[in-house]
Protein backbone atom coordinates (compact mmCIF):
# COMPACT_ATOMS: atom_id res chain seq x y z
CA UNK A 1 0.00 0.00 0.00
CA UNK A 2 1.14 3.11 -0.83
CA UNK A 3 1.87 5.67 2.57
CA UNK A 4 1.66 9.45 2.68
CA UNK A 5 5.13 11.46 3.57
CA UNK A 6 2.76 14.67 4.57
CA UNK A 7 -1.04 15.43 4.99
CA UNK A 8 -2.28 18.84 3.87
CA UNK A 9 -3.48 20.91 6.66
CA UNK A 10 -3.78 24.47 5.26
CA UNK A 11 -7.59 25.55 4.23
CA UNK A 12 -6.15 26.59 0.44
CA UNK A 13 -4.06 22.96 0.38
CA UNK A 14 -7.09 21.25 1.00
CA UNK A 15 -8.82 23.41 -1.10
CA UNK A 16 -6.79 23.25 -4.01
CA UNK A 17 -6.45 19.46 -3.63
CA UNK A 18 -10.44 19.23 -3.92
CA UNK A 19 -10.36 21.74 -7.01
CA UNK A 20 -7.71 19.50 -8.95
CA UNK A 21 -10.02 16.49 -8.28
CA UNK A 22 -12.85 18.40 -9.79
CA UNK A 23 -10.37 19.15 -12.77
CA UNK A 24 -10.11 15.40 -13.28
CA UNK A 25 -13.38 14.34 -12.97
CA UNK A 26 -14.17 16.41 -15.55
CA UNK A 27 -11.76 15.16 -17.74
CA UNK A 28 -13.35 11.56 -16.80
CA UNK A 29 -16.26 12.83 -18.27
CA UNK A 30 -14.95 14.77 -22.04
CA UNK A 31 -13.13 10.98 -21.96
CA UNK A 32 -16.38 8.89 -21.58
CA UNK A 33 -18.30 11.62 -23.80
CA UNK A 34 -15.59 10.86 -26.49
CA UNK A 35 -15.54 7.26 -26.05
CA UNK A 36 -19.41 7.30 -26.48
CA UNK A 37 -19.48 9.30 -30.02
CA UNK A 38 -17.01 7.10 -31.29
CA UNK A 39 -18.73 3.98 -30.16
CA UNK A 40 -22.24 4.44 -29.47
CA UNK A 41 -21.50 3.18 -25.88
CA UNK A 42 -23.58 5.13 -23.00
CA UNK A 43 -22.40 2.44 -20.07
CA UNK A 44 -21.33 4.51 -17.51
CA UNK A 45 -19.46 2.25 -15.78
CA UNK A 46 -15.78 2.62 -16.63
CA UNK A 47 -16.92 6.48 -16.09
CA UNK A 48 -18.03 5.94 -12.59
CA UNK A 49 -14.90 3.58 -11.41
CA UNK A 50 -12.51 6.09 -12.58
CA UNK A 51 -14.74 9.19 -10.93
CA UNK A 52 -14.66 6.86 -7.53
CA UNK A 53 -10.84 6.48 -7.47
CA UNK A 54 -10.05 9.65 -8.04
CA UNK A 55 -12.19 10.92 -5.60
CA UNK A 56 -11.57 8.42 -2.91
CA UNK A 57 -7.64 9.19 -3.51
CA UNK A 58 -8.00 12.78 -3.04
CA UNK A 59 -10.56 12.26 0.20
CA UNK A 60 -8.30 9.53 1.61
CA UNK A 61 -5.12 11.97 1.42
CA UNK A 62 -6.87 14.68 2.87
CA UNK A 63 -7.75 12.55 5.91
CA UNK A 64 -10.25 13.50 8.46
CA UNK A 65 -13.43 15.15 8.02
CA UNK A 66 -12.99 15.38 4.06
CA UNK A 67 -12.51 11.15 4.70
CA UNK A 68 -15.51 11.13 7.22
CA UNK A 69 -17.55 12.44 4.17
CA UNK A 70 -16.49 9.07 1.79
CA UNK A 71 -17.10 6.92 4.94
CA UNK A 72 -20.64 7.96 5.49
CA UNK A 73 -21.20 7.73 2.11
CA UNK A 74 -19.87 3.95 1.76
CA UNK A 75 -22.72 3.14 4.03
CA UNK A 76 -25.73 4.71 2.49
CA UNK A 77 -25.36 1.76 -0.24
CA UNK A 78 -28.20 3.15 -2.23
CA UNK A 79 -27.21 7.13 -2.55
CA UNK A 80 -24.16 6.23 -5.09
CA UNK A 81 -23.57 3.80 -7.68
CA UNK A 82 -21.53 0.35 -6.43
CA UNK A 83 -18.27 1.98 -7.43
CA UNK A 84 -18.05 4.35 -4.91
CA UNK A 85 -19.60 2.85 -2.21
CA UNK A 86 -17.17 -0.40 -2.85
CA UNK A 87 -14.48 2.18 -3.00
CA UNK A 88 -15.27 4.24 -0.37
CA UNK A 89 -15.88 1.15 2.06
CA UNK A 90 -11.97 1.22 1.98
CA UNK A 91 -11.92 4.27 3.97
CA UNK A 92 -14.07 2.02 7.18
CA UNK A 93 -10.61 0.73 7.68
CA UNK A 94 -7.91 0.80 4.92
CA UNK A 95 -7.10 4.46 3.89
CA UNK A 96 -3.61 5.00 2.82
CA UNK A 97 -1.53 5.59 5.86
CA UNK A 98 1.22 7.77 7.00
CA UNK A 99 5.00 6.90 6.09
CA UNK A 100 7.33 5.86 8.81
CA UNK A 101 8.89 9.32 9.21
CA UNK A 102 5.60 10.73 9.12
CA UNK A 103 4.72 8.50 12.06
CA UNK A 104 7.83 8.80 14.27
CA UNK A 105 7.11 12.60 13.72
CA UNK A 106 3.58 12.78 14.38
CA UNK A 107 4.47 10.69 17.68
CA UNK A 108 7.12 12.81 18.77
CA UNK A 109 5.34 16.14 18.27
CA UNK A 110 2.19 14.70 20.06
CA UNK A 111 4.62 13.42 23.27
CA UNK A 112 7.60 14.43 23.18
CA UNK A 113 9.48 11.53 23.13
CA UNK A 114 10.12 8.79 20.67
CA UNK A 115 8.11 5.67 20.21
CA UNK A 116 11.05 3.34 21.49
CA UNK A 117 11.38 5.92 24.95
CA UNK A 118 7.95 4.85 25.77
CA UNK A 119 7.75 1.00 24.40
CA UNK A 120 9.93 -2.03 24.34
CA UNK A 121 8.84 -1.86 20.32
CA UNK A 122 7.07 -0.59 18.48
CA UNK A 123 5.85 -1.05 14.50
CA UNK A 124 5.83 1.96 12.50
CA UNK A 125 4.14 -0.24 9.48
CA UNK A 126 0.54 0.51 10.12
CA UNK A 127 -2.12 -2.39 11.12
CA UNK A 128 -5.31 0.16 10.38
CA UNK A 129 -5.41 3.61 8.59
CA UNK A 130 -9.04 5.79 8.78
CA UNK A 131 -10.14 9.17 8.80
CA UNK A 132 -8.83 10.72 11.85
CA UNK A 133 -5.45 8.65 13.01
CA UNK A 134 -3.85 5.35 12.29
CA UNK A 135 -3.35 2.58 14.89
CA UNK A 136 0.24 0.51 15.42
CA UNK A 137 0.89 -2.46 17.38
CA UNK A 138 3.65 -1.79 20.12
CA UNK A 139 4.81 -3.86 22.99
CA UNK A 140 5.53 -3.12 26.77
CA UNK A 141 6.69 -5.81 29.59
CA UNK A 142 5.64 -8.86 27.22
CA UNK A 143 2.22 -7.06 26.30
CA UNK A 144 0.97 -5.54 23.06
CA UNK A 145 -0.52 -2.88 22.71
CA UNK A 146 -2.78 -0.64 19.41
CA UNK A 147 -1.39 2.89 19.51
CA UNK A 148 -3.87 5.13 17.69
CA UNK A 149 -1.51 8.07 16.14
CA UNK A 150 -4.06 10.94 15.08
CA UNK A 151 -3.32 12.85 11.49
CA UNK A 152 -1.37 15.75 11.92
CA UNK A 153 -3.20 19.36 11.36
CA UNK A 154 -6.03 17.25 11.04
CA UNK A 155 -8.23 18.61 14.07
CA UNK A 156 -7.61 22.11 12.97
CA UNK A 157 -8.99 21.09 9.32
CA UNK A 158 -12.44 20.33 10.28
CA UNK A 159 -14.34 23.90 10.63
CA UNK A 160 -12.27 25.11 6.89
CA UNK A 161 -13.60 21.22 5.63
CA UNK A 162 -16.92 21.87 6.33
CA UNK A 163 -16.87 25.69 4.94
CA UNK A 164 -15.82 23.95 1.59
CA UNK A 165 -18.72 21.40 1.83
CA UNK A 166 -21.42 23.48 2.88
CA UNK A 167 -22.34 24.94 -0.57
CA UNK A 168 -22.40 21.62 -1.69
CA UNK A 169 -25.27 20.27 0.77
CA UNK A 170 -26.83 23.80 0.49
CA UNK A 171 -27.66 23.37 -2.57
CA UNK A 172 -28.50 19.67 -2.53
CA UNK A 173 -30.88 19.97 -0.12
CA UNK A 174 -32.53 23.55 -1.42
CA UNK A 175 -31.70 25.52 2.02
CA UNK A 176 -29.48 28.27 3.13
CA UNK A 177 -26.95 28.16 5.76
CA UNK A 178 -28.83 29.57 7.75
CA UNK A 179 -31.52 27.12 7.94
CA UNK A 180 -28.54 24.20 7.68
CA UNK A 181 -26.85 25.60 10.27
CA UNK A 182 -27.91 23.23 12.82
CA UNK A 183 -27.38 20.26 10.74
CA UNK A 184 -23.45 21.16 10.36
CA UNK A 185 -22.81 22.54 13.76
CA UNK A 186 -24.04 19.08 14.82
CA UNK A 187 -21.45 17.33 12.18
CA UNK A 188 -19.17 19.80 13.41
CA UNK A 189 -19.48 19.18 17.20
CA UNK A 190 -19.02 15.36 16.74
CA UNK A 191 -16.34 15.89 14.04
CA UNK A 192 -14.09 17.73 16.41
CA UNK A 193 -15.42 15.11 19.17
CA UNK A 194 -13.28 12.51 17.30
CA UNK A 195 -10.18 14.47 17.76
CA UNK A 196 -10.45 15.07 21.21
CA UNK A 197 -8.38 11.75 22.27
CA UNK A 198 -8.83 12.92 26.05
CA UNK A 199 -12.65 12.46 25.70
CA UNK A 200 -12.45 9.28 23.64
CA UNK A 201 -10.77 7.39 26.54
CA UNK A 202 -12.72 8.85 29.25
CA UNK A 203 -16.21 7.69 27.25
CA UNK A 204 -14.55 4.78 26.16
CA UNK A 205 -13.89 3.18 29.65
CA UNK A 206 -17.23 4.67 30.89
CA UNK A 207 -19.23 2.82 27.83
CA UNK A 208 -17.45 -0.34 28.04
CA UNK A 209 -17.60 -0.91 32.00
CA UNK A 210 -21.68 -0.32 31.34
CA UNK A 211 -21.85 -3.19 28.54
CA UNK A 212 -19.16 -5.41 30.31
CA UNK A 213 -22.65 -7.99 31.19
CA UNK A 214 -23.82 -8.14 27.34
CA UNK A 215 -22.88 -12.00 26.66
CA UNK A 216 -20.04 -12.47 23.82
CA UNK A 217 -19.02 -8.72 23.85
CA UNK A 218 -15.35 -7.45 24.75
CA UNK A 219 -13.99 -4.22 24.23
CA UNK A 220 -10.31 -3.20 24.83
CA UNK A 221 -8.78 -1.52 27.65
CA UNK A 222 -7.47 1.84 28.06
CA UNK A 223 -4.18 2.84 29.05
CA UNK A 224 -4.22 6.90 30.44
CA UNK A 225 -0.59 6.73 31.85
CA UNK A 226 0.38 5.81 28.25
CA UNK A 227 -2.15 8.20 26.39
CA UNK A 228 -1.99 11.66 24.93
CA UNK A 229 -4.11 13.77 23.72
CA UNK A 230 -3.12 13.13 20.01
CA UNK A 231 -1.84 9.00 21.14
CA UNK A 232 -4.51 7.38 22.63
CA UNK A 233 -3.25 3.67 23.96
CA UNK A 234 -5.22 0.76 24.29
CA UNK A 235 -5.32 -3.18 24.50
CA UNK A 236 -4.58 -4.90 20.80
CA UNK A 237 -7.92 -7.25 20.12
CA UNK A 238 -7.74 -10.16 17.95
CA UNK A 239 -10.37 -10.83 15.48
CA UNK A 240 -10.95 -9.62 11.69
CA UNK A 241 -13.44 -7.22 10.11
CA UNK A 242 -17.02 -7.86 8.46
CA UNK A 243 -15.47 -8.32 5.13
CA UNK A 244 -12.80 -10.87 6.33
CA UNK A 245 -14.67 -12.35 8.42
CA UNK A 246 -18.04 -13.03 5.39
CA UNK A 247 -14.73 -14.94 3.36
CA UNK A 248 -14.26 -17.55 6.17
CA UNK A 249 -17.93 -19.07 5.22
CA UNK A 250 -19.32 -18.56 8.83
CA UNK A 251 -22.66 -20.61 9.23
CA UNK A 252 -25.95 -18.98 9.37
CA UNK A 253 -26.06 -20.04 13.03
CA UNK A 254 -22.65 -17.85 13.74
CA UNK A 255 -23.89 -14.88 12.04
CA UNK A 256 -26.91 -14.69 14.10
CA UNK A 257 -24.91 -15.41 17.19
CA UNK A 258 -23.02 -12.34 16.26
CA UNK A 259 -25.80 -10.18 14.99
CA UNK A 260 -27.17 -10.54 18.35
CA UNK A 261 -24.50 -9.70 20.39
CA UNK A 262 -24.45 -6.15 17.98
CA UNK A 263 -28.58 -6.04 18.41
CA UNK A 264 -28.11 -6.35 22.18
CA UNK A 265 -25.18 -4.26 22.45
CA UNK A 266 -27.29 -0.80 21.03
CA UNK A 267 -30.45 -1.91 22.44
CA UNK A 268 -28.57 -1.45 25.85
CA UNK A 269 -27.06 1.82 24.98
CA UNK A 270 -29.77 3.41 23.22
CA UNK A 271 -32.29 2.20 25.77
CA UNK A 272 -30.69 2.84 28.95
CA UNK A 273 -27.48 4.42 28.22
CA UNK A 274 -28.72 7.10 26.10
CA UNK A 275 -25.17 7.24 24.68
CA UNK A 276 -24.76 5.76 21.28
CA UNK A 277 -21.68 4.37 19.67
CA UNK A 278 -22.54 6.25 16.88
CA UNK A 279 -20.15 5.09 13.77
CA UNK A 280 -21.38 1.72 13.91
CA UNK A 281 -19.58 0.80 10.51
CA UNK A 282 -18.14 -2.40 9.76
CA UNK A 283 -13.92 -1.17 10.63
CA UNK A 284 -14.75 -0.60 14.22
CA UNK A 285 -15.90 -4.56 15.20
CA UNK A 286 -13.68 -7.32 15.20
CA UNK A 287 -15.36 -10.96 14.66
CA UNK A 288 -13.46 -14.27 15.86
CA UNK A 289 -14.07 -17.72 15.16
CA UNK A 290 -15.51 -18.75 18.51
CA UNK A 291 -18.70 -16.03 17.90
CA UNK A 292 -17.66 -12.72 20.01
CA UNK A 293 -17.55 -9.29 18.84
CA UNK A 294 -15.11 -7.03 19.66
CA UNK A 295 -16.05 -3.42 19.83
CA UNK A 296 -13.08 -0.60 19.22
CA UNK A 297 -13.39 3.45 18.58
CA UNK A 298 -15.36 5.24 20.91
CA UNK A 299 -14.50 8.49 19.06
CA UNK A 300 -17.76 9.25 18.09
CA UNK A 301 -20.48 9.12 20.43
CA UNK A 302 -23.58 10.49 20.77
CA UNK A 303 -25.06 11.29 24.09
CA UNK A 304 -29.24 11.34 23.43
CA UNK A 305 -31.34 14.20 25.15
CA UNK A 306 -33.73 12.71 27.49
CA UNK A 307 -36.71 14.86 25.35
CA UNK A 308 -35.57 13.99 22.14
CA UNK A 309 -35.62 9.91 23.20
CA UNK A 310 -39.38 10.47 24.91
CA UNK A 311 -40.76 12.73 21.39
CA UNK A 312 -38.47 10.16 18.90
CA UNK A 313 -38.64 6.52 19.81
CA UNK A 314 -42.17 6.14 20.70
CA UNK A 315 -42.43 6.84 16.77
CA UNK A 316 -41.06 2.76 16.60
CA UNK A 317 -44.37 1.48 18.36
CA UNK A 318 -47.51 0.76 16.61
CA UNK A 319 -49.49 2.01 19.11
CA UNK A 320 -48.48 5.38 18.75
CA UNK A 321 -48.31 5.26 15.20
CA UNK A 322 -52.42 4.37 15.10
CA UNK A 323 -52.91 7.27 17.71
CA UNK A 324 -53.04 10.76 15.85
CA UNK A 325 -53.51 12.98 18.97
CA UNK A 326 -50.20 11.29 20.19
CA UNK A 327 -48.40 11.95 16.62
CA UNK A 328 -49.25 15.38 15.71
CA UNK A 329 -47.14 16.46 19.03
CA UNK A 330 -44.36 14.31 18.61
CA UNK A 331 -43.98 15.09 15.14
CA UNK A 332 -43.89 19.11 16.17
CA UNK A 333 -41.39 18.20 19.10
CA UNK A 334 -39.21 16.38 16.59
CA UNK A 335 -39.56 19.12 14.24
CA UNK A 336 -41.04 17.59 11.31
CA UNK A 337 -43.97 19.59 10.94
CA UNK A 338 -44.28 22.73 12.34
CA UNK A 339 -47.63 25.64 13.68
CA UNK A 340 -47.15 27.88 10.06
CA UNK A 341 -47.63 24.21 7.94
CA UNK A 342 -50.49 24.06 5.91
CA UNK A 343 -53.16 21.26 6.92
CA UNK A 344 -51.96 19.79 3.46
CA UNK A 345 -48.15 19.72 4.24
CA UNK A 346 -48.76 18.60 7.58
CA UNK A 347 -50.94 15.55 6.27
CA UNK A 348 -48.16 15.27 3.28
CA UNK A 349 -44.84 14.64 5.86
CA UNK A 350 -46.72 12.98 8.65
CA UNK A 351 -47.71 9.90 6.01
CA UNK A 352 -44.69 9.73 4.64
CA UNK A 353 -42.85 10.18 8.03
CA UNK A 354 -45.14 7.65 9.21
CA UNK A 355 -44.59 5.12 6.15
CA UNK A 356 -41.01 5.08 6.67
CA UNK A 357 -41.08 4.54 10.87
CA UNK A 358 -43.50 1.73 9.65
CA UNK A 359 -40.52 0.37 7.80
CA UNK A 360 -37.92 0.80 10.38
CA UNK A 361 -40.18 -0.37 12.99
CA UNK A 362 -40.98 -3.89 11.45
CA UNK A 363 -37.92 -5.58 13.59
CA UNK A 364 -39.23 -4.34 16.82
CA UNK A 365 -42.79 -5.73 16.11
CA UNK A 366 -41.72 -9.46 16.40
CA UNK A 367 -40.24 -12.00 18.43
CA UNK A 368 -37.63 -12.52 15.61
CA UNK A 369 -36.88 -10.94 12.58
CA UNK A 370 -35.01 -12.37 9.58
CA UNK A 371 -32.20 -8.88 8.09
CA UNK A 372 -32.01 -9.46 3.92
CA UNK A 373 -30.61 -6.82 1.59
CA UNK A 374 -33.74 -6.98 0.41
CA UNK A 375 -35.34 -5.29 3.39
CA UNK A 376 -32.66 -2.74 3.05
CA UNK A 377 -33.47 -2.30 -0.71
CA UNK A 378 -37.01 -1.27 0.10
CA UNK A 379 -35.29 0.99 3.21
CA UNK A 380 -33.94 3.10 0.60
CA UNK A 381 -36.60 2.73 -2.05
CA UNK A 382 -38.97 4.79 0.30
CA UNK A 383 -36.34 7.05 0.93
CA UNK A 384 -36.07 7.79 -2.16
CA UNK A 385 -39.72 7.92 -2.69
CA UNK A 386 -40.07 10.23 0.12
CA UNK A 387 -37.46 12.47 -1.42
CA UNK A 388 -39.56 13.14 -4.74
CA UNK A 389 -42.17 14.95 -1.94
CA UNK A 390 -41.34 18.97 -2.68
CA UNK A 391 -41.38 20.11 0.69
CA UNK A 392 -39.04 17.10 1.46
CA UNK A 393 -36.32 18.20 -1.95
CA UNK A 394 -36.80 21.72 -1.46
CA UNK A 395 -38.58 22.42 2.36
CA UNK A 396 -39.39 25.83 2.93
CA UNK A 397 -37.32 25.29 6.39
CA UNK A 398 -35.15 22.42 7.74
CA UNK A 399 -36.90 19.70 9.03
CA UNK A 400 -36.00 17.45 11.46
CA UNK A 401 -34.21 17.40 14.78
CA UNK A 402 -30.09 17.67 14.78
CA UNK A 403 -30.05 15.12 17.47
CA UNK A 404 -32.01 12.73 14.58
CA UNK A 405 -29.05 13.17 12.12
CA UNK A 406 -26.58 10.63 14.09
CA UNK A 407 -29.28 8.34 15.78
CA UNK A 408 -30.53 7.23 11.98
CA UNK A 409 -26.93 6.96 10.70
CA UNK A 410 -26.55 4.54 13.97
CA UNK A 411 -29.93 2.64 13.00
CA UNK A 412 -28.67 2.55 9.49
CA UNK A 413 -25.77 1.42 10.03
CA UNK A 414 -27.01 -1.53 12.24
CA UNK A 415 -29.17 -2.52 9.41
CA UNK A 416 -26.75 -2.93 7.34
CA UNK A 417 -24.51 -4.79 9.38
CA UNK A 418 -27.62 -7.12 9.94
CA UNK A 419 -28.29 -7.44 6.44
CA UNK A 420 -24.67 -8.46 5.16
CA UNK A 421 -24.92 -11.23 7.57
CA UNK A 422 -28.37 -11.98 6.50
CA UNK A 423 -29.14 -12.21 10.47
CA UNK A 424 -32.56 -13.61 12.35
CA UNK A 425 -32.24 -12.72 15.23
CA UNK A 426 -34.75 -11.28 18.62
CA UNK A 427 -35.65 -7.89 17.84
CA UNK A 428 -38.83 -7.70 19.58
CA UNK A 429 -39.00 -4.25 21.84
CA UNK A 430 -37.73 -4.71 25.31
CA UNK A 431 -39.32 -2.88 28.35
CA UNK A 432 -38.77 0.54 27.12
CA UNK A 433 -41.83 -0.25 24.94
CA UNK A 434 -43.82 -0.01 28.26
CA UNK A 435 -41.73 2.61 29.39
CA UNK A 436 -42.33 4.72 26.48
CA UNK A 437 -46.11 4.39 26.06
CA UNK A 438 -46.63 4.52 29.62
CA UNK A 439 -45.05 8.58 29.08
CA UNK A 440 -47.75 9.21 26.68
CA UNK A 441 -50.62 7.85 28.70
CA UNK A 442 -51.09 5.04 25.96
CA UNK A 443 -51.81 1.23 26.56
CA UNK A 444 -49.84 -1.62 24.87
CA UNK A 445 -51.54 -3.68 22.89
CA UNK A 446 -50.69 -6.72 25.46
CA UNK A 447 -52.67 -4.27 28.11
CA UNK A 448 -55.17 -4.26 26.46
CA UNK A 449 -56.04 -7.83 25.12
CA UNK A 450 -55.08 -8.96 29.16
CA UNK A 451 -57.87 -6.87 30.28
Amino acid sequence: MNTQDNITSTKFGRAAKLVGTGAKIGGNYLKYYAKKSITGNDNKDELHASNAEDIYDSLSNLKGSALKVAQMLSMDKNILPRAYTDKFALSQYSAPPMSAPLVIKAFKNATGKYPEEIFDSFDAKCLAAASIGQVHLARKDNKTYAVKIQYPGIADSIQSDLRLVKPVANAMFGLSEKEMKKYFEEVEEKLIEETNYDLELTRGQEITKACAHINGIFFPKYYPELSYSKVLVMDYLEGVHLKEYLLTNPTQESKNKVAQVIWDFYEFQIHTLKSIHADPHPGNFLFTADDRLGVIDFGCIKVVPEDFYLNYFPLLLPEVQENKEVIDKLMRSIEIVFPADSLEVKNELTSAFLKMTDLLSRPFRTEYFHFTQSFLDEIYQTGEEIYRIEEVKKPTQPRGSKHALYVNRTYFGIYSMMADLDATIHTEAGTWRFDLLAKHNIQSESETILA
